[in-house]
């Protein structure tokens, strides 16, 4: 699939690191470092303007390492880019460490995947049907 991109930030596209991967990393494009104190956020640009066909979201996630390795995450994650928002793709990120962190212009921020979605119509009905796990939620499988 091919989709059109605009990349005003002057780092390079986001690309797919290995044969297997299923996201892409974004990088921050800002003009000086921003630090983050515990649990602050801040709304970080990429640069990145996208026309995506219609059946189609770009979720954007947190990336694994800034996560493990220094507590940075997504908030409102995985986040969607809808197939008709042409404004610059942004990126929530939240501090969850009890340290600040700093975050260096054209540092990888993000990732992004391209997925399909259905849009669907409601059918009103009176019942559903049953299956063996019914209405249990919140930790009712695996109990004997």
């Amino acid at each position: 699939m091919t989709i059109k991109i605009i990349n005003r930030s002057g780092n390079p596209l986001p690309r797919y690191e290995t044969s297997g991967s299923a996201g892409m990393d974004l990088r921050a494009f800002i003009p000086t470092p921003v630090t983050l104190g515990p649990l602050e956020r801040a709304l970080i640009p990429t640069g990145l303007y996208i026309e995506l066909p219609h059946g189609y979201e770009a979720q954007i996630r947190a990336r694994s390492g800034l996560a493990a390795k220094r507590g940075l995450t997504m908030l409102n994650s995985p986040g969607t880019i809808d197939s008709d928002y042409r404004g610059e793709i942004k990126c929530i990120v939240v501090n969850l460490s009890n340290e600040s962190q700093t975050i260096e212009p054209g540092e990888r921020i993000a990732q992004m995947i391209i997925a399909r979605y259905e849009q669907i119509i409601w059918q009103e009905v009176d019942s559903l049907e049953e299956t063996e796990r019914s209405s249990g939620g919140f930790g009712s499988t695996g109990k004997h």
